[in-house]
């Protein structure tokens, strides 16, 4: 049976600031979020099974942190456990914030419900899992975006990690002030790693054979489709040095037929682009936080509630 996401998330809440790695886990077992112990410093399990060996039994658990005390906390993703989560990797040459604004700014990722910020400046982002629904893991290497689903898990605070010889910590970033909901995994994996045919690299501004298949596709979007459809054939336009003003030619007609106005029109193009053109932040600051704390519901009032408890 599925743990209650909200409880997850409250568990989460309460745990963040906690010193004690085996006090954590044991608090998040006993609120019915299945851990198990990984390496301490690092994301490597401590048991054969890994995440298979995950559990709520609070002898188990308290047996594991008793033997390896400063062991990080692992969690199961998916029906196992009743959360979601997107991890924005930020590493190396790779930089997944970029790819989570554009997410954002098309409207995938708004019903996370924290924003934990992760040792090396990225973030997870934790969603709502759906009862009876597989999502499984998937990995976009090129967008910087992971997916724990099915399959998969991640680290949980107040575990931590050691960079350039100072402790760093999972920890939350922000709590949403929105709707807590689901994530289209599917839906966001192909906005990010898109298997439709894109636009050819000729000459800036032409409309080509590619461009008139993107329009095709756009035209194909249904309901709850048809703005994130245009957002990402208009980003792919963006990247292949097509101007603005032949975009908007080219997929508005394929738009207009799959329902959207000429106002939602204009304004996801014009979004697409500022999207592709901007920077990546610098600094570590986590990805998108500011915009959470804009809508405020009952649904965060209750989350908060539940961490209180």
């Amino acid at each position: 049976m599925m743990p209650e996401p909200f409880d997850v998330l409250a568990a989460l809440i309460r745990v963040d600031r906690t010193s004690d790695l085996g006090v954590a886990a044991r608090t998040l077992a006993a609120a019915g979020v299945p851990v198990f112990p990984c390496e301490p410093d690092g994301k490597r399990p401590l048991t054969r099974r890994g995440f298979h060996d995950a559990t709520t039994d609070p002898a188990q658990v308290a047996a594991w942190w008793s033997r390896a005390p400063e062991a990080n906390i692992g969690l199961p993703t998916g029906s196992v456990s009743g959360v979601l989560v997107v991890d924005v990797d930020v590493h190396g040459p790779v930089d997944g914030r970029a790819a989570w604004r554009r997410a954002s700014e098309a409207g995938l990722v708004d019903g996370a419900g924290l924003l934990i910020r992760t040792p090396t400046g990225g973030a997870h982002a934790y969603f709502l899992a759906t009862p009876g629904t597989e999502q499984r893991s998937w990995q976009a290497a090129n967008a910087g975006v992971d997916f724990r689903g099915d399959g998969g898990y991640i680290i949980a605070p107040p575990s931590r990690r050691i960079i350039d010889g100072t402790v760093n910590h999972y920890a939350i970033a922000d709590i949403s002030a929105g709707t807590v909901a689901p994530v289209d995994a599917a839906g966001l994996r192909d906005f990010l790693d898109p298997r439709p045919a894109t636009a050819s690299r000729r000459s800036p501004g032409s409309v080509t054979a590619d461009t008139e298949r993107l329009a095709g596709w756009v035209a194909a979007r249904g309901e709850g489709e048809r703005n994130r459809g245009l957002f990402w054939a208009a980003c792919r336009l963006a990247e292949n040095g097509t101007a603005p003003g032949d975009a908007l030619d080219a997929l508005a007609p394929a738009a207009a037929h799959a329902g959207l106005s000429e106002r939602e029109i204009t304004t996801t193009v014009r979004s697409a682009y500022r999207a592709t053109a901007a920077e990546p932040a610098s600094g570590s600051r986590t990805p998108s936080a500011d915009h959470w704390r804009t809508r405020a519901t009952p649904t965060s009032a209750a989350l908060m509630g539940r961490a209180s408890l």
